[in-house]
C-alpha cells in the first residue's frame, strides 16, 4: 500500500472526520451551546459527546444511539456465520487475566531486588492504579465511538483524524505486537531446553513453538479464544503460586554460596527494604520499566471491547482483573525475594529455585501461558490486517470461505515467521523489549489517554473546561498531563537507560549469537 492512499476502512482526514472544532459547531447546533440546557437556562454536563468521527456510520451524539449503534452491530451480524460481537464481560475477563496474569511476574522479585521491597511494592499499587484509571479512559472513549475497532483507529480519531497518525499507530502496534511474539517464543524454547537438558538446538526448539502458536491462534474470534484464556490464566496462576510456595520451603536458592563468576553468591539472602545506596540510574529505569511493560497492555483493550456483546459491562472485567493483579503480583513477587535475596534472584524467577524438580514443576504449569499470550497478540495483529482487506459485507469476513480462512491464516503464519526471525536474530532479547517497551507503551500506556481525556472533556464542556467544574476539572486536568509526562519520561529517559544497557552488555561480553543452538535453559 502506498503511503499517500488511505488505508482500507480508516477514515480520510479531509472528508470523513470533522476537526474539533467542527465537532463543537455540530454540538452547539444540538444544544443551544455546550453544556447549557436552553428551556431551563441552566447549565449542565453533556454527557459522552463524540469528538466528531466518521459521518457514515450512523452514529450519533447521545448514549443511548452509541448503545443502539452496538445494538446494530449485533443484529446486522446475527445472519453470519462468523460472528464477532459476542463476548461477554466474563469472557473479556478472561483474556485480560490471560494478558496480565503472565510469565512477566517472574521478574518481579528482580525489580524489587533493584528498587527495594517497600519502594517496588508502592510503585506496583501506583502503577496498577494509573493503568485502571487510564483503562477506563479507553473504556469511554470506545463506548463514545463503537465503531472502534482497534487502537489504530482509536489513535486517528484522537489525533483529529490525520491519516500519519493511523500510519504510525499501526507500525507501533505491529511491531509491539510481533516482538511479544517472540518473547514467547524465546521462552517456548527457554523452557524446552530447561526440562530436556538441551536435547535439541535451541533453533529447532524455537521453531516447535512458533509452529504450534500459529496452530492454536487459528480460531477467528475473541469468544472462541476466551476458553484458552482461562486455561493460561489458571495455569499461570498456579505456577506463580508453586513457586513462591517452593521458594519458602526449599533448603537454599540456586548458585547458593557459590561465589559465581563476579563473586556476589555469598552468605544469606539479602533483602533491601529500600534501594540500595549509588544503585545506578540505569538499572533502577530497566527495574521501572518491567514492573510498567507487565501492566500496561491498554493495546488490545479497545479491539476486546469491538467483540462484547455490551461494551458497558468492561469495567467488571477490568476491576476484577486488577485486584487480581495487585494481589498476585505484590505477594508473589515479595515472597520469592524475601528468599532468593539480592544476589541469587534471577528472572524469570524460576531460575531462583534451588531444587531441579521444584523449578521443573512451577515451571511447567507455565506452558499454556507461554503458548497462549503469544496467540494472543498474533490474533490482534491478524484481526487489523483482516478486517482492512475484508470489509463488513464481505462474506470472506462474515462466512467460512476459502479465501477468508486461507487470507487469515497466511497474516497468521507471516506475524510467526518473522516472530520466529526476532526471537533468533536479536541476541539482546529482554534488553530490546524494554526498548520497544519505552518506545511503544509511553504512547499506549500514557500519553494516548492523558491525551484522550482532554479531548472528552473538551468535547463535553467546550472551551475553558478547564474551569468549568472547579476544582474537579482542573485536578483532572492536572492529572493527565502529569500521566502525559510520565510517558514522555518513558520515551525518552527509558529508551536512553535500556540503549545504555545494551551497549554495557556489548562491552561485557553478555551478548550472545544469532541463530544458536546452544542452550539457553534456566
Amino acid at each position: 500500500m502506498a503511503m499517500s492512499e488511505k488505508p482500507s476502512g480508516v477514515p480520510d482526514n479531509s472528508t470523513n472526520i470533522p476537526s474539533l472544532d467542527e465537532a463543537s459547531h455540530r454540538d452547539t447546533a444540538l444544544n443551544g451551546h455546550y453544556g447549557h440546557d436552553v428551556e431551563k437556562n441552566e447549565e449542565r454536563p453533556r454527557k459522552m459527546s463524540r469528538l466528531g468521527g466518521p459521518k457514515d456510520i450512523g452514529i450519533s451524539d447521545s448514549d443511548a444511539d452509541s448503545a443502539a449503534s452496538v445494538g446494530q452491530q449485533v443484529q446486522n451480524e446475527s445472519g453470519d456465520r462468523i460472528k464477532y460481537r459476542t463476548c461477554s464481560w466474563q469472557k473479556t475477563a478472561a483474556l485480560l487475566f490471560s494478558e496480565y496474569i503472565c510469565l512477566a511476574i517472574m521478574s518481579f522479585p528482580y525489580s524489587y531486588s533493584v528498587l527495594g521491597l517497600v519502594p517496588g511494592l508502592i510503585l506496583t499499587i501506583v502503577i496498577a492504579a494509573v493503568v485502571l484509571y487510564t483503562s477506563l479512559i479507553v473504556w469511554e472513549f470506545c463506548c463514545r465511538h463503537p465503531e472502534i475497532r482497534d487502537v489504530c483507529d482509536l489513535g486517528q480519531m484522537l489525533y483529529y483524524g490525520w491519516t500519519w497518525v493511523w500510519y504510525g499507530t499501526a507500525a507501533m502496534f505491529l511491531l509491539n505486537n510481533t516482538f511479544i511474539q517472540g518473547l514467547h517464543v524465546l521462552t517456548g524454547a527457554e523452557y524446552l531446553n530447561t526440562m530436556t537438558g538441551g536435547a535439541v538446538c535451541t533453533v529447532g526448539f524455537s521453531a516447535v513453538m512458533a509452529v504450534v502458536s500459529f496452530v492454536c491462534s487459528l480460531p477467528r474470534t475473541f469468544n472462541t479464544l476466551s476458553k484458552l484464556a482461562t486455561v493460561s490464566a489458571i495455569f499461570t496462576f498456579i505456577s506463580v503460586i508453586l513457586a513462591a510456595i517452593f521458594a519458602g520451603i526449599m533448603d537454599h536458592p540456586k548458585g547458593y554460596n557459590t561465589g559465581g563468576p563476579d563473586g556476589t553468591l555469598v552468605g544469606e539472602p539479602t533483602v533491601l527494604v529500600v534501594a540500595k545506596a549509588g544503585t545506578p540510574f540505569i538499572a533502577g529505569m530497566n527495574a521501572f520499566l518491567n514492573i510498567s511493560y507487565t501492566f500496561i497492555g491498554q493495546i488490545t483493550i479497545p479491539s476486546f471491547i469491538a467483540e462484547m456483546k455490551e461494551p458497558k459491562d468492561f469495567p467488571k472485567a477490568l476491576w476484577a482483573v486488577t485486584i487480581a493483579e495487585i494481589i498476585v503480583f505484590s505477594l508473589v513477587g515479595g515472597i520469592v525475594y524475601a528468599y532468593t535475596g539480592t544476589q541469587y534472584n534471577t528472572a524469570p524467577a524460576f531460575g531462583s529455585l534451588g531444587d531441579e524438580l521444584y523449578l521443573k514443576i512451577a515451571f511447567s504449569f507455565m506452558i499454556p501461558t507461554l503458548i497462549f499470550l503469544g496467540v494472543l497478540y498474533a490474533s490482534v495483529s491478524a484481526r487489523f490486517i483482516f478486517f482492512r482487506i475484508f470489509d463488513n459485507e464481505s462474506p470472506h469476513k462474515k462466512d467460512h470461505t476459502v479465501v477468508g480462512w486461507s487470507t487469515w491464516a497466511g497474516i497468521l503464519a507471516a506475524t510467526w515467521v518473522v516472530a520466529f526471525i526476532v526471537a533468533e536474530v536479536i541476541p539482546f532479547f529482554s534488553d530490546l523489549l524494554s526498548l520497544m517497551s519505552s518506545l511503544f507503551d509511553s504512547f499506549f500506556g500514557f500519553i494516548f489517554w492523558g491525551t484522550a481525556y482532554m479531548r472528552m472533556r473538551s468535547a463535553d464542556y467546550g472551551p475553558g473546561w478547564i474551569m468549568k467544574r472547579g476544582i474537579r476539572s482542573i485536578g483532572g486536568f492536572a492529572l493527565n498531563v502529569f500521566i502525559i509526562l510520565v510517558g514522555c519520561y518513558m520515551l525518552t529517559a527509558g529508551t536512553y537507560a535500556t540503549v545504555q544497557n545494551i551497549i554495557n552488555n556489548y562491552h561485557a561480553g553478555k551478548v550472545g549469537g544469532v541463530f544458536t543452538c546452544k542452550s539457553n535453559a534456566l
